[in-house]
């Protein structure tokens, strides 16, 4: 690019040979003159000139001061009020939340001295001051406190409603034989075969041959065999040492290995073995020692089944009159 320059002073003509990259320096060069001499003329009228207290410069920053200051107070304030209605709206949550953990307790046997229904309140409506962020925050660390507390006992309650439901789909309570009351009972009796004073270590179902014999609990079959006393018999473990035999069965349909639900069909009722007529033959054993069936037959989750202590034979397999 060429620039030419003339004036009445000069003999001729002057030309100045100029490239585009001095053009791109020049002005590059201009605009930080101008952002150089704006942000100097920004500071000495209005930075320097509001802290001396120009009578011209004063009022302009403050009206400009006040209004970015109502604008942040009007935002804070509606975004104050959603946070407050968010929080009434998570009280009123809360409440109800603490009415369920009351009864969800209960349920669970737990005790809730801390889990009290709120008493009834009322008044006239006395409207609050205007809410700030410590009010909001204090709220907040509060409300997270509380639901906390009611969570851990929540989860405290829902582990015990759990090993409740565990305790009675494992415990042997289930009636083995439905619909039918036992005859012979556990204990020291005369022997239907021999005539003689003998222990009985079960209960005797009397039904009719092939009646449904059924699992008294959950567990896993550890025992399917052919035994001269107890005849064709099934043991179910149910775990903790917990064991339930099902004797003189006609047939049997669960296998060494099979696991068994509460009320699962298992074998048939017959009079295999040493016995005087179709019957099952039912017992419970806990750690080694025979147990009444009737203490568990007679239980609810929420009762303690007294057990025996002291075995009363030795041995898998007792061969107690039937």
């Amino acid at each position: 690019m060429h620039l030419i320059i003339t004036d009445p002073w000069m003999a001729k003509p002057k030309a100045i040979h100029v490239t585009g990259v001095q053009l791109a320096a020049l002005a590059a060069a201009t605009v930080c003159v101008l952002i150089a001499v704006s942000v100097a003329t920004y500071h000495l009228l209005f930075v320097h000139g509001a802290r001396q207290g120009w009578p011209i410069i004063t009022p302009i920053v403050e009206l400009i001061t006040t209004r970015e200051r109502v604008s942040q107070e009007r935002y804070l304030k509606e975004n104050l009020d959603a946070m407050a209605r968010k929080l009434g709206d998570m009280q009123a949550r809360l409440v109800q939340l603490d009415a369920l953990g009351e009864r969800v307790a209960a349920l669970a046997g737990l005790p809730t001295p801390e889990v009290k229904a709120r008493p009834g309140a009322g008044g006239p409506l006395v409207l609050p001051e205007a809410l700030s962020i410590d009010n909001m925050t204090a709220a907040l660390e509060s409300l997270d406190i509380l639901v906390t507390q009611r969570n851990d006992l929540l989860v405290h309650a829902e582990a015990r409603l759990f090993t409740d439901r565990m305790r009675k789909h494992m415990l042997p309570t289930a009636q083995p034989v439905p619909g039918v009351d036992p005859g012979s009972g556990f204990g020291w009796r005369i022997d239907p075969v021999t005539g003689q004073r003998a222990l009985h270590t079960g209960l005797d179902f009397s039904a009719d041959v092939g009646t449904p014999i059924l699992a008294a609990a959950g567990g896993v079959v550890v025992t399917q065999e052919f035994h001269p006393a107890y005849g064709n018999m099934v043991e179910i473990d149910h775990g903790n040492e917990l064991i339930t035999r099902y004797a003189h069965a006609s047939h049997v349909v669960a296998k060494v290995g099979d696991i068994v639900k509460r009320g699962q069909r298992i074998a048939g009722v017959g009079s295999t073995g040493r016995s005087t007529g179709p019957h099952l033959h039912f017992e419970v054993w806990l750690a080694g020692v025979a147990q009444d069936p009737q203490h568990f037959l007679r239980a609810t989750p929420a009762v303690n089944v007294a057990v025996a202590k002291v075995p009363i034979q030795s041995g898998k397999l007792a061969t107690a009159g039937r």
